[in-house]
C-alpha cells in the first residue's frame, strides 16, 4: 500500500504557493469569481508563480505510484503558437513500442497551477508506472513558458502543439490526454476532437462554473476521478453529467477529499491504474 503523498510548495517570502493560491481562490469564490474567469490584478501578476526557479513551485512529493524502474527524463522547450513551452518528457527505457503515449495538463496558472502540481505529477507517475511515455508542459505564461494566459482560448492551441510534438516522438502510437481542473476543461475539449487521441482522463472537473456539455458529443472512452467534497465541482452535478455522455465512461469518487485530493493521492493512483488495466490495456490485447 502506498502512503499519502507529502507536498510542500515554497513561495516568495516563505509563503506556501499552494496556500497563497488557495487563499486567493477562496477570496474570489466568496466574491462570486472563479479561477476560470478570474482577471488578475497587477499586483498578482507581479507575484506570478512563473518567476520561481527549478520546479516552478519547489514541490516535494512523498510516496505514491512507483515510477518505472528505468525511464529517461528530458526537460526541454517545445515550440508553441505563442512561443516556446516548457516541458518534461518521461520515456520508458524499454525499446518496446508503448501501447499509448500520454500528456497531462495542469490547473489554472493564475492560481499557481503548473506541470509540477501534485495531482498532475501523481497522474504522470501512475501513467509512467504502466510503461506509458508521459509529457507534461506549462501552458503559455506559466513557469518558463512564453506568452500570457488566454483564459482557455490560446491554451487549446498549446495542447495541439504539444500533441503534435508527442506524435512526432511516437509515430503511430495512440494518445491518452489527461487534465486536472482548468487543464481538464482545456484538454477534454481538444481531446474529444483530435483524431489521434483515443482515451481521456478528467480530474476534478470544475463544473460549478464551467460548461462541460461538449462532452455529450464525445464518444471516446473516458475516466473521471473526483473528490466528494470538491469545492469547485459539486459531486451531484458530476454524477448527473456522466450518465448523459456517449461511449464508455467511468466515474471514481474519492470520498472525503477536496479539489486537490489532499491526503488521498494514492486513491487517485489506484483509480487510474485500475482503469488502464481493466479498460484500456485489455482492449489492446
Amino acid at each position: 500500500m502506498y502512503g499519502t503523498s507529502a507536498f510542500h510548495c515554497g513561495g516568495p517570502g516563505g509563503t506556501s504557493s499552494a496556500s497563497f493560491a488557495n487563499a486567493i481562490s477562496s477570496h474570489n469564490i466568496a466574491n462570486g469569481k472563479h479561477p476560470l474567469n478570474f482577471k488578475p490584478t497587477h499586483d498578482l501578476i507581479a507575484w506570478r508563480i512563473r518567476s520561481l526557479p527549478l520546479d516552478a513551485l519547489n514541490c516535494e512529493f512523498g510516496l505514491g505510484a512507483p515510477m518505472t524502474t528505468t525511464h529517461d527524463s528530458r526537460s526541454f522547450f517545445l515550440e508553441g503558437p505563442a512561443g516556446r513551452l516548457e516541458a518534461i518528457l518521461w520515456t520508458p527505457s524499454s525499446p518496446a513500442r508503448p501501447p499509448l503515449s500520454a500528456m497531462v495538463c495542469h490547473p489554472h496558472p493564475l492560481f499557481g497551477g503548473t506541470m509540477h502540481n501534485k495531482v498532475v505529477y501523481q497522474t504522470a507517475k501512475s501513467l509512467d508506472a504502466s510503461g506509458i511515455p508521459v509529457l507534461r508542459f506549462n501552458f503559455r505564461g506559466a513557469g518558463l513558458s512564453a506568452g500570457v494566459h488566454d483564459r482557455g482560448r490560446g491554451e487549446k492551441h498549446d495542447v495541439h502543439a504539444a500533441l503534435d510534438f508527442l506524435a512526432g516522438e511516437f509515430p503511430g502510437v495512440p494518445m491518452l490526454l489527461a487534465g486536472f481542473s482548468f487543464g481538464a476543461w482545456v484538454s477534454l475539449r481538444v481531446g474529444c476532437e483530435h483524431s489521434r487521441v483515443s482515451h481521456l482522463i478528467g480530474l476534478g472537473l470544475p463544473v460549478n462554473s464551467t460548461d462541460f456539455s461538449f462532452l455529450r458529443q464525445c464518444n471516446k472512452p473516458k475516466l473521471f476521478v473526483h473528490g466528494s467534497n470538491d469545492e469547485h465541482g459539486a459531486i451531484a452535478k458530476v454524477k448527473a453529467l456522466i450518465p448523459t455522455l456517449p461511449g464508455e465512461n467511468q466515474l471514481v469518487v474519492v470520498e472525503g477529499v477536496d479539489h486537490f485530493f489532499a491526503g488521498k493521492l494514492h486513491e487517485l493512483n489506484g483509480a487510474i491504474t485500475k482503469w488502464l488495466t481493466a479498460s484500456v490495456f485489455r482492449l489492446r490485447h
